[in-house]
């Protein structure tokens, strides 16, 4: 007896529906124990670093070493969140797994010395790596191929930042200016959200800001907030700009690729050594925290942006966006008593805003407002993320991200 056509299309959607939640679910795994085991490493680099505050002489070497081992064994990954970007929109050929441990590696190092870099690009970096080794084992079409590197990169995403629901988005919004893909909506979401459990499993905790108060909606709130997120903006574009003009200009000027992150070593030894900026070396995670508590300079804003830009600008590997995040909650600290607003607010309406222009992901961000900071958050840094993606232009700090819809 023939299936009714009806009954038969469901019982197809079931079974996609069902392979998909266990391909997601077995690359959250993966990635999730990947972030987990990343982070717990980061911190004992960091921990190690504070106690023997002279490993930063040792920079111009590890940027050495980390230059010289891409250039000899991960030519192919080198572009890191750029080449999984790429490969979402035109698969082609299987990311290496060396991408996985490279990264990793490169990452660790450049912590423990002192550079200015973040964490996401390893955490995204690995999950697409080991989401993509199950491309082969389980035969997938080029079209079921994107969807399994969109679910690693919010899996990556959602375990090393402790937001599910946040990485799921941004694993969609990244790709494309102005669009997302809803086909990916449910893998990316499970990846997601089994990472983050998968990670919490492994013992790790995550960092937890707080917003002690958040003011009633307000005219002058609403309008303090707006004119705010363009300044985030803006700095978002700044340091998406600088940063890739940085890396073109020492890619025309150093040929020798090695060169580039032994230079920029150099230069970064010798300012942290000779001044008191060890507050802006790695994640810089206790300034973050002091935004929230208490105001702080706009140096703190000013010495980050430099030193990261220098940092990634030259070749070492890490990520851009807790640097971003440390920028945009310095930045909101400081606008805070301009605007009248609590400092502890803007602080945290620009810890996503800055992070939403430079990477042209404002839904994202807003729900990750709300997973960090509560509900409450969602009006003030859903306008500011959107002021700050519409004044950063069509800057951004992926430059394989594609442009949508027109800003």
């Amino acid at each position: 007896m023939p299936i009714h056509p009806r009954l038969s299309d469901h019982l197809e959607r079931t079974a996609n529906t069902a392979r998909w939640i266990a391909l997601a679910s077995l690359v959250a795994v993966l990635a999730g124990s990947a972030s987990a085991w990343f982070l717990i490493a980061l911190d004992w680099v960091g921990q190690t670093r504070t106690t023997h505050p002279q490993l930063v002489l040792g920079l111009p070497l590890a940027g050495l070493v980390v230059g010289w081992v891409y250039l000899r064994f991960g030519q192919q990954v080198e572009a890191g969140n750029n080449l999984l970007i790429d490969e979402i929109h035109d698969p082609k050929k299987t990311i290496p797994l060396r991408m996985a441990p490279l990264v990793l590696g490169g990452t660790l190092i450049s912590h423990l010395f002192g550079a200015s870099v973040g964490r996401e690009g390893t955490a995204v970096q690995m999950g697409g790596a080991l989401a993509d080794q199950l491309t082969h084992l389980f035969r997938l079409k080029p079209e079921d191929r994107r969807i399994l590197l969109m679910s690693g990169v919010s899996a990556g995403f959602a375990s090393v930042f402790g937001t599910p629901v946040a990485g799921a988005i941004w694993g969609l919004e990244v790709l494309t200016t102005g669009k997302l893909k809803y086909d990916a909506l449910l893998p990316c979401t499970v990846a997601a959200v089994v990472a983050h459990e998968v990670c919490l499993l492994w013992g790790v905790e995550h960092t937890h800001y707080v917003v002690a108060s958040i003011p009633a909606i307000s005219l002058w709130g609403l309008c303090a907030v707006a004119l705010a997120g363009a300044a985030f903006g803006l700095g978002g574009k700044l340091f998406a700009e600088t940063t890739h003009a940085l890396a073109g200009f020492m890619k025309q000027r150093v040929a020798y690729a090695p060169l580039r992150p032994f230079l920029g070593g150099c230069l970064l030894a010798a300012l942290f050594w000779s001044f008191p900026l060890d507050r802006y070396q790695g994640l810089g995670i206790p300034v973050i925290l002091e935004s929230f508590e208490h105001p702080l300079a706009i140096t703190d804003f000013i010495g980050k942006l430099s030193l990261t830009v220098l940092s990634l600008g030259s070749g070492f590997k890490g990520g851009e966006v807790t640097p971003l995040f440390f920028l945009g909650a310095t930045l909101g600290n400081a606008l805070a008593p301009l605007l009248h607003m609590p400092f502890a607010l803007m602080a945290g309406v620009g810890f996503v805003a800055l992070f939403a222009g430079a990477s042209n992901t404002p839904i994202a961000c807003t729900i990750m407002a709300m997973e960090l900071f509560g509900s409450g958050m969602g009006v003030y840094a859903g306008l500011a993320c959107v002021m700050s993606y519409l004044f950063s232009g069509h800057s951004s700090i992926y430059k394989a991200q594609r442009r949508g819809l027109p800003k």
